[in-house]
């Protein structure tokens, strides 16, 4: 694949000591052969936990997995992210990490031929077993989850929620951001009317608490608080997402655990593709995070730079930053690399 993918046309910031001691702890490094398309995949995972000032004893709410040689199938690996919410948002984090590749695997990986069946299955799978499980309080808590399989030459990314997949894609000269996954939150119109059909009222705090007309639409992403699900007769669950795993009380407004799943075929110009939760996303748009990535030749060190930038700016923004998480995954021609020594 070589220059075709742009790599050596790219400036590239060499291995050096990392931003991450800034926001505690390193990227952890790995590389996993694809040999049914000829690929290798670098990779780094790196969890950030939130600042809370006023609970400092606040555990992370985040939870990632990386499965190379997914369901002991050398062209299968997988990657996700989940990003918890409510008093029990931890556990659910934890939970769904644990649960979804099981699911996965245990559906024989009909993935590879319908990853969009096997996908919705395993999620509303989890989701079930979640609402079921008695160490899980997810009545009013649950997660979000963001998953990309690769699967030999193609890539599958399911979502629910508003944690995020990108690829990096090379194209007329740049490296250029390609939505893996869409943000399923009341901003979009597909989504607010799907919510308000099963009964739920769609308003930011502020319209809820008067100081906003109720009726207007006109929410800026940048601006104030967004656009929330609401029961028709009382103040929960407030939900910024018309989709999760858990979050068993919203379920009824439409607040479902049914994924979204779009499949591309890795070309030589996908670069790399990135796996975060929103506390990247926040101030940082799909296209900033591949420039960040593009420069840097080691993963590590993109991810360590991501995570550093998205806590200074949610410090400009607030008193407080969110739980920040984030996998990067270059995608290396294995006759450029070799493949990696198991």
């Amino acid at each position: 694949m070589g220059c075709a993918q742009g790599k050596c046309c790219l400036p590239r910031h060499p291995r050096r000591g990392s931003d991450a001691d800034a926001v505690g702890g390193g990227a952890t490094l790995g590389r996993a052969a694809v040999p049914g398309a000829g690929l290798v995949l670098e990779y780094a995972a790196l969890a950030v936990a939130g600042l809370y000032p006023d609970s400092t004893a606040r555990e992370s709410q985040d939870a990632h997995l990386v499965a190379t040689r997914f369901a002991g199938d050398p062209d299968l690996h997988l990657f996700a992210v989940f990003d918890g919410h409510g008093t029990a948002g931890t556990a659910c984090a934890g939970f769904a990490r644990d649960a979804l590749p099981r699911l996965l695997a245990s559906l024989s990986l009909a993935s590879a031929a319908d990853p969009t069946a096997a996908f919705r299955e395993a999620m509303l799978g989890a989701n079930a077993e979640m609402h079921a499980a008695p160490e899980v309080d997810d009545s009013m808590s649950g997660t979000t989850a963001v998953a990309a399989l690769v699967s030999g030459g193609a890539l599958h990314v399911a979502n629910v929620g508003d944690s995020r997949a990108i690829a990096g894609v090379w194209r007329a000269g740049r490296v250029v951001a390609e939505d893996l996954s869409w943000d399923q939150t009341p901003f979009r119109a597909d989504e607010r009317e799907r919510v308000r059909a099963c009964g739920a009222r769609v308003m930011s705090v502020e319209q809820v608490e008067g100081m906003r007309d109720p009726e207007a639409e006109r929410w800026a992403p940048d601006e104030g608080d967004p656009p929330r699900v609401w029961a028709r007769d009382g103040l929960y669950p407030g939900t910024a997402f018309t989709r999760s795993l858990g979050d068993l009380a919203a379920e009824a407004i439409g607040v479902i655990a049914e994924p979204e799943v779009k499949s591309v075929e890795i070309t030589p110009s996908h670069l790399f593709f990135v796996v975060a939760s929103d506390g990247v996303f926040e101030f940082l748009s799909s296209q900033e995070v591949v420039d960040r990535v593009a420069t840097y030749q080691d993963p590590r060190d993109a991810c360590s730079a991501i995570a550093a930038e998205s806590y200074k700016l949610w410090l400009e923004h607030e008193n407080r930053t969110d739980d920040i998480t984030i996998i990067i995954v270059h995608i290396r021609d294995m006759e450029s690399v070799g493949a990696p020594k198991f």
